[in-house]
């Protein structure tokens, strides 16, 4: 049940037709009642009607009444009536940009939101269907909750209502002429917002960790024989995977057996679901079930019988039992009979894909989409302890509270990739931070046959960095996205870039919960942070990855081995990219190339972050963390955990604070006790540190006893274990450097990476090569290094030095000009 009832003590005015409610300090609700009866249920988008006390005074006279609170000034014309611009106005107060707004007023800097779907988009316009045959009209992407006027009006006069039943059920707002409004004054605070929003209008629910994971999807007709041969493969090619999807071919599809609507498991493709479910449940993978509800219940079905008599009606008519969204009884028979039998054998969440009337048929103006989400999260969340989940469609205002969208089949095209990076973010202006997109595409365009591997990757590095990681594709041998079936270079990029997704998972999941906290999604705009700044507007495709990384992705082909973006590095730190080791000053745009195993992700200097190494799924709470460290300054982070898939998480986790500080030659890293508790929480874990863009150290201590520590010259990578550590102690790690060390956070890891792959590449060019010797020292002395420490300085210095004299020394090893142009360009290479 939904709490029904408005918080008379944040009332700070009220008359027979009016009525005015502080929220926070800087939203208002605003009502106007014709016949006087003001409404206390929960709304659609409005479910909170319970806020904490807020500060606001009123002062009554001449006839008009004054609320101020410390964001705002609102002036109302007492018995005058329905609002308008002629009695009611709001002025800001303590907050830039100030305004004036009344009744009436266009929100001409709204930031937008979000759009249902992506089907027959490319890029941003629509095409149609594979045969482009639409109108090529922009999408129309509905105004979000910020602005940068600073203020925002929610108009809620029409929105649908929720009962007062044990299950709360839609019902219709009373008949009669009314305005029920939302004011929210924010500045450019738009954070402060978010937060606002989610007073009123509810949190994002925290997902299962194995969300944050991989998802496997593929429109095709597989077997049970086939699914496990799949997920040996993933096993086989040590690719980390926790949830599979299976599209619509589970159940039968054919004419008089089924459709595009089924609840029937295809026993020729799945001979014995159960075990089946089973065993994917051994292999540790969760598992969700297409649906396309829209057909109701057909007599066919293998559970027709108890629907039909949950209905009322007799099985023996045959007669198909339609889809009515608003009808309690059918809704609760459908879960009941029909989805929760499943459940209990091994299903964990529904992929629902509505696509039919947008509208229900009593209700006309129930969203069939919002409705649907609303219906299977909340039933999930009365019957069972784990975590709801479905993934779906945007429906609306107020679906953020039902988080994983599924965004539709979207073409296979370099300009569809451009479009994600801002579609993603810029839902999170209406908390619809969870999009999961088919990943490298779901169809072609037309004219295309033939999936761009290159494309594809790009596509998956976004993944990685993306919400939610899943593939998925139109039914076609041709848009085949099993990583395995790519030669080795590009296999090992796909298997790198899915790792990689499962080593940032303790940052990404902390981010998730910051979400939870204070609705500030994942992915987000760079405005949020910097809403200062133009670039902030004007950079749309790059965006915030939780606090501490920026990402530019990569929206355009390769050029001669290098693909080239534009970012924008906002000052007051610095910025390393990641990929290439290279410490950027903030506060300037460059232009940056990488191959096609790098991408841009810029992490704030000094950052320090927690990671997994390699893990095979998320479901383990015990897994070691590696607490990585960014160079070029000093850090801090709070480390996020929980049992990863119970619905106690708002209140049972623990939080590690680690930070870490440089002065002059010594590196203190502490970490902190664990503080909360949650229900499997490991008593002890083993930690490590990571320090990137590092010298080999000198000395290393670990809460004042001299430690072990291991350097990897390859990757000028520090590390530091700290096994079986209790994590209700503090722990301090200090590491001294030599005095005397070369620069290395300029780029020199990625020149050993690019470097190590031409010299490799060279020897299949000329296979009788025989490197000389300064060329030779350049390929090993990453691994010099590694194996002798104190070699560090004068190994690095002979490397920049041959670096800056590599056209000559190409030269020298009598390689013919193609071939040293060949060289030069493969790593870009351009004197220090």
């Amino acid at each position: 049940m939904l709490a029904q009832d408005n918080n008379t003590s944040n009332v700070a005015y009220q008359d027979e037709h009016t009525r005015f409610t502080i929220i926070s300090d800087g939203t208002i609700r605003m009502e106007w009642q014709k016949d006087g009866k003001f409404v206390n249920s929960p709304s659609f988008v409005a479910v909170e009607r319970s806020y904490a006390p807020a500060e606001f005074q009123v002062h009554d006279s001449d006839g008009w009444i004054e609320i101020t609170t410390s964001k705002l000034t609102l002036k109302y014309k007492k018995d005058s009536g329905k609002f308008t611009a002629s009695n009611l106005a709001i002025d800001s107060k303590n907050i830039t940009p100030s305004f004036h707004w009344k009744p009436g007023d266009t929100n001409a800097g709204n930031l937008k939101g979000t759009f249902r779907t992506l089907d027959g988009y490319d890029g941003d316009i629509f095409v149609g269907n594979g045969n482009d045959n639409g109108d090529h009209k922009p999408m129309p992407i509905e105004d979000g909750i910020l602005s940068t006027d600073g203020w925002t009006l929610i108009d809620d006069s029409k929105g649908l209502l929720f009962d007062d039943s044990e299950w709360a059920w839609v019902t219709e707002r009373p008949s009669g002429e009314g305005q029920d409004w939302y004011f929210m004054a924010y500045g450019h605070n738009y954070k402060k917002a978010l937060k606002d929003f989610t007073t009123f209008a509810g949190k994002v629910p925290l997902p299962p960790r194995y969300a944050f994971g991989y998802w496997w999807s593929r429109y095709w007709s597989y077997s049970d024989d086939e699914l496990r041969d799949l997920t040996a493969k993933f096993d086989a090619y040590d690719i980390p995977l926790d949830v599979l999807v299976i599209d619509m071919d589970w159940h039968y599809v054919n004419p008089g057996r089924g459709g595009w609507t089924g609840y029937t498991w295809n026993r020729s493709l799945f001979p014995n679901p159960a075990q089946f479910l089973q065993y994917l449940k051994g292999k540790k993978l969760q598992v969700t079930l297409n649906l396309h509800p829209a057909g109701g219940i057909e007599p066919y079905e293998e559970r027709y019988k108890d629907m039909a008599n949950w209905m009322g009606m007799d099985p023996s008519s045959k007669q198909r039992i339609d889809y009515c969204g608003s009808d309690k009884r059918f809704m609760s028979g459908w879960l009941n009979t029909i989805l929760r039998p499943m459940e209990k054998e091994g299903v964990d969440f529904w992929w629902l894909d509505w696509q039919q009337d947008m509208f229900d048929r009593h209700i006309k103006t129930l969203n069939n989409t919002w409705w649907l989400n609303y219906v299977l999260f909340s039933d999930m969340e009365r019957n069972r302890t784990t975590r709801p989940l479905l993934y779906h469609r945007w429906g609306g205002l107020g679906n953020h509270r039902y988080q994983i969208g599924f965004s539709g089949d979207s073409y296979s095209t370099w300009k569809t990739l451009e479009f994600l990076p801002y579609f993603n973010s810029t839902a999170s202006n209406v908390l619809y931070g969870y999009w999961s997109h088919d990943l490298g595409g779901h169809q072609f365009a037309k004219g295309v046959s033939e999936l761009d591997k290159e494309l594809f990757v790009r596509w998956m590095q976004f993944g990685a960095f993306s919400p939610i990681m899943r593939t998925h594709s139109m039914k076609s041998s041709a848009m085949n996205k099993e990583p395995w079936v790519f030669n080795q270079e590009y296999l090992g990029v796909l298997r790198n870039t899915i790792r990689q997704r499962y080593q940032i998972a303790p940052y990404t999941y902390t981010m998730a919960r910051k979400t939870y906290d204070e609705g500030i999604s994942l992915c987000r705009p760079m405005y949020y942070d910097y809403p200062e700044d133009k670039e902030a507007y004007q950079f749309k495709n790059q965006y915030m990855f939780g606090d501490e990384m920026i990402i530019a992705p990569v929206t355009s082909p390769m050029v001669n081995g290098f693909a080239t973006t534009k970012v924008w590095l906002p000052a007051g730190n610095d910025w390393y990219e990641w990929h290439t080791g290279t410490l950027l000053k903030g506060g300037q745009t460059v232009e940056r190339v990488f191959t096609l195993d790098e991408y841009p992700v810029y992490v704030k200097a000094g950052a320090i972050l927690p990671f997994y190494g390699d893990v095979k799924n998320l479901h383990g709470n015990d897994e070691t963390v590696r607490f990585t460290l960014f160079p070029g300054g000093n850090g801090s982070f709070s480390f996020y955990e929980d049992n990863g898939n119970d619905q106690t998480y708002q209140k049972q986790y623990a939080r590690t604070q680690v930070s870490s500080v440089r002065d002059e030659n010594t590196l203190t890293v502490n970490i902190g006790e664990r503080k909360g508790n949650y229900q499997g929480m490991p008593k002890k874990r083993n930690y490590s540190i990571d320090i990137l863009g590092s010298a080999p150290a000198v000395r290393v201590t670990v809460n004042g006893k001299e430690a072990a520590y291991s350097y990897d010259g390859t990757e000028l990578k520090l590390s530091i274990s700290l096994p079986d550590s209790n994590c209700k102690r503090a722990y301090t790690v200090k590491v001294t450097y030599d005095s005397n060390q070369p620069e290395i956070n300029d780029g020199l890891y990625g020149k050993f990476k690019r470097m190590k792959k031409s010299f490799v590449e060279m020897r299949y060019r000329n296979a009788s090569i025989d490197y000389i010797e300064e060329l030779g020292d350049m390929e090993t002395t990453g691994r010099a290094v590694t194996y002798d420490n104190s070699s560090f300085a004068d190994r690095i210095n002979e490397f920049r030095k041959n670096y800056d004299s590599l056209p000559e020394l190409l030269k020298k090893q009598r390689l013919n000009e193609n071939d040293i142009r060949w060289f030069l360009q493969s790593i870009h290479w351009q004197k220090n």
